[in-house]
């Protein structure tokens, strides 16, 4: 029988023990491990009591919700049998603001896949000057780029569009997902399809318009078919009472099907050995595998293969982290002094402000807050403002609490408020990643039964790190096969 070994009991890690078990026919066993005291890693919803009986609030303190533009989450949960639960946005406020100099613009109507389609929308924003405006009409005529490689999303965006469109519109939506720098982060690694879009159709503007027709096209397709697409009816979905569902469902799989499921064990290190590898617990106890799963973070990963794979620590360590907290404050809607009617507002770097982003949870999602209450999450921490943060609860609540005054007028205290703090949670693919991943996907072959999974290789969101988890099951399924 193969016995495994994964190491990290976020949703990556319990993903690949689900398809381990799903997906291969070899007797094997296998133990998931994981440090803290709970399974999800930055999967983490509270159910907090309301004044009303039997109402209560939803708080998420890591994501709050997944993209059905990359499947992998909605099939989990579809073969979890848990499809039903799923809630998408709502759909009666729609509106997103950007904060440009002490106030909320709305974003302008029209953006497809963050890029502008639509005259009007652009002409009447109060987010961009007039040149920067005329600026961004020069994508019609700009040639494509003959750049070999790849470019940070900076600079790409300011050559097709000009920097003040990048600085006040492309960057607020783009640090609201990376918590990152886009003069440092690497195209290829987060928005791909922008360059597709300039090489196959010329430019940006030109590209999204055809991706517009072409999804219009599909939509009426699918009015007139049916069933309708799957996800059709948001982008975004969650399931009803929190991502923990998706957790807690994978946990009852796992546990019927005899998974070995131990916290607060803590890896030291990993050996390789003449039969597979052996790990290491911070307690000293000796586990030996056939094959290791790590889904840790990628400096967790570098330590713990320190003594055996050199030329992957020397990949791994560079990867840079940022920290990142998440404040929820709950209120009664009569003591606001203006309605949240919208998804929230995404704060541009230039702004200044430690904050980067206020979602308004109650109106995104009306199931996370009785009626009558309103539920606010303010995002604290993006690369390079780090050091201007103290990270215990009570400055991360200040920051919040003048963040949604400053911004909302709201000067009356939080009926309750949560803090989540994610020390270097949020991977930032700089310059140079993709090749990175190949000079460790090249290194791992040197190690059979070794594989990686996490936010720091292909994309940081949940169907990412499922996905991540998927392919590193399928590659140790793989060496079982070699082994035959």
């Amino acid at each position: 029988m193969k016995k495994i070994i994964i190491v990290g009991g976020g949703i990556a890690g319990l993903s690949a023990a689900y398809y381990l078990k799903e997906r291969t026919n070899t007797p094997c066993q296998i133990i998931l491990l994981e440090e803290a005291d709970y399974w999800g890693g930055k999967i983490v919803t509270e159910r907090v009591d309301s004044l009303v009986p039997g109402d209560e609030f939803v708080v998420e303190g890591g994501p709050d919700t997944f993209v059905v533009t990359k499947p992998w989450g909605v099939k989990l949960c579809k073969e979890l049998g848990i499809d039903d639960r799923l809630r998408g946005t709502n759909p009666k406020t729609k509106k997103t603001y950007i904060l440009k100099q002490g106030e909320l613009h709305e974003l302008p109507g029209g953006l497809t896949m963050m890029i502008p389609t639509e005259i009007g929308p652009m002409i009447r924003t109060g987010l961009l000057s007039w040149f920067a405006k005329m600026r961004m009409g020069l994508d019609f005529v700009i040639p494509p780029s003959q750049v070999n490689g790849d470019e940070t999303l900076g600079a790409f965006v300011t050559r097709r569009l000009g920097r003040e469109a990048y600085e006040n519109l492309i960057e607020p939506l783009m640090s609201g997902i990376y918590a990152g720098d886009g003069d440092q982060l690497s195209l290829q690694s987060t928005f791909p399809y922008l360059r597709e879009l300039e090489i196959k159709h010329g430019g940006l503007v030109k590209g999204a318009l055809a991706l517009r027709k072409e999804r219009l096209r599909k939509a009426r397709a699918t009015k007139e078919g049916s069933p309708p697409l799957a996800g059709s009816r948001s982008i975004f979905l969650t399931p009803l009472n929190g991502l923990v569902e998706m957790v807690d469902s994978l946990l009852q799989v796992l546990e019927a099907a005899g998974v070995e499921l131990r916290l607060n064990t803590s890896a030291q290190t990993v050996e390789r050995t003449a039969n597979g590898y052996s790990l290491v617990t911070t307690c000293g106890e000796v586990i030996s595998a056939d094959c290791i799963i790590l889904a840790t973070p990628s400096f967790v990963t570098a330590d713990l293969v320190s003594g055996f794979a050199p030329q992957l620590v020397a990949e791994l360590r560079p990867i840079e982290y940022v920290s990142t907290a998440t404040v929820t404050l709950a209120f009664h809607e009569k003591d606001l002094p203006r309605p949240l009617d919208g998804y929230g507002y995404v704060i541009p770097r230039r702004a200044g402000r430690r904050a980067l982003a206020c979602t308004w949870t109650s109106t995104k999602f009306p199931h996370r807050a009785p009626d009558g209450y309103a539920l606010l999450r303010v995002f604290i921490g993006r690369a390079g403002q780090e050091e201007e943060i103290d990270w215990n609860d009570s400055f991360l609540s200040a920051t919040a609490r003048e963040e949604v005054n400053l911004t909302l007028g709201i000067n009356t205290d939080p009926l309750f408020e949560r803090v989540h703090r994610w020390e270097k949670a949020m991977p930032q693919y700089a310059l140079g990643h993709p090749q990175r991943l190949k000079r460790i996907e090249e290194i791992l072959t040197v190690y059979p039964g070794l594989a990686v999974a996490g936010n720091a290789y292909q994309g940081i969101g949940i169907p990412d790190c499922i996905h991540s988890g998927e392919l590193a099951a399928e590659k140790i399924i793989q060496s079982f096969i070699k082994d035959l």
